[in-house]
């Protein structure tokens, strides 16, 4: 359903608030600051999935730490901007009993009632803080007739391992039976990992529910942070780059084709890789069918991938994308005039 021409869309993804190892750079003052005043030209703004931090099974502390955050969100958005909630794998747990409810119903946009779950009911009463209307849609939402954008985590469904970093099925393996809808991939979506893969760093991690923040740095063993250290960054950002592009964006492509979204543009998040940038082959972020495909990476500091990096960098976090009336939607950079240690989370 796609509802009345909106002049200019602001969307961002993956927040992470109150992850345990505090990498959600909203966190910050100068990060949450900068966000704030781009909210002032805005008409609408889409929180596209994982905003706050439910899969680590912890959600009063994430609460405790995303909801001032959301209030300061929603204090900007005074009537008649409108937030739209779009939940992501990580907070899931907004809407897990209403996509029970919906059951084979489940389509791909459906208008989710703000009080199917106590969490949800704080989420957008925060969001609600400067009167301005809050929707929540799940899985994904039109954002204009040639625009629908979605979280993304479906796209796991197509690898292999199930996993936001796996390799893409192929053959008959790699697809589900005809007649897809959303729900069969809410049914296969619920695979568990083994503690084996728990050395990935974050975006590398799977979207599987209540298996969040896998990978950080902080809860490694010793020798697998020794493996995986901070100053390896650019390989690792390189190598992570390459997996989206030669597996992550085929698998999503299937995901557009199979639900049988007729769309321009697909927007997503999930794999905190901003894109399609500088440099990147445009031609392998589309369908086959031309539909084109943008992200907005992530707004998590992962030591990981961006240690003495400097932006424009896939990973860097504060990427959002643009949708105005009349013009194709664009990639941009918020926080690509700071520098890390406005990132970093304190010590």
């Amino acid at each position: 359903m796609v509802g009345a021409a909106v002049a200019r869309t602001l969307v961002i993804s993956d927040l992470h608030l109150g992850a345990r190892a505090a990498g959600g750079v909203l966190e910050r003052p100068a990060p949450l600051s900068a966000l704030l005043e781009q909210l002032d030209g805005v008409d609408r703004l889409v929180l596209l999935g994982d905003v706050v931090e439910l899969g680590e099974g912890r959600p009063q502390a994430a609460l405790a730490v995303a909801l001032p955050i959301l209030r300061e969100i929603g204090a900007r958005l005074r009537r008649p901007r409108t937030a739209v909630l779009v939940p992501g794998n990580h907070d899931r747990a907004l809407v897990r009993t209403w996509i029970g409810v919906r059951g084979a119903e489940l389509q791909v946009e459906e208008a989710v009632p703000p009080d199917a779950s106590a969490v949800l009911s704080q989420v957008v009463t925060a969001l609600a803080a400067g009167g301005g209307e809050v929707q929540v849609r799940y899985p994904g939402v039109w954002l204009s007739e040639s625009v629908w954008a979605t979280h993304g985590h479906y796209l796991d469904r197509h690898l292999i391992p199930v996993s936001t970093w796996g390799l893409i099925r192929g053959g008959r393996r790699g697809r589900l039976a005809a007649g897809v809808t959303p729900a069969d991939y809410e049914r296969s979506s619920r695979v568990q990992l083994s503690p084996a893969l728990r050395w990935l760093p974050r975006p590398a991690a799977s979207g599987v529910e209540d298996l969040a923040d896998l990978a950080r740095a902080a809860t490694m063993p010793r020798l697998q942070r020794r493996v995986l250290h901070r100053g390896i960054a650019p390989v690792t950002s390189r190598l992570l780059s390459l997996q989206v592009r030669r597996h992550g964006l085929p698998a999503l492509a299937r995901v557009v084709d199979q639900l049988g979204i007729d769309a321009g543009w697909v927007v997503f998040g999930h794999v905190h890789r901003r894109g399609p940038l500088s440099g990147d082959l445009v031609a392998r972020w589309r369908t086959p069918s031309g539909t084109r495909f943008l992200n907005p990476g992530s707004w998590v500091y992962e030591p990981l991938l961006v240690h003495r990096a400097r932006p424009p960098h896939p990973y860097w976090p504060g990427g959002a994308v643009v949708l105005e009336d009349g013009r194709e939607p664009v990639s941009i950079g918020l926080l690509d005039d700071l520098d890390a240690a406005a990132l970093r989370p304190a010590a």
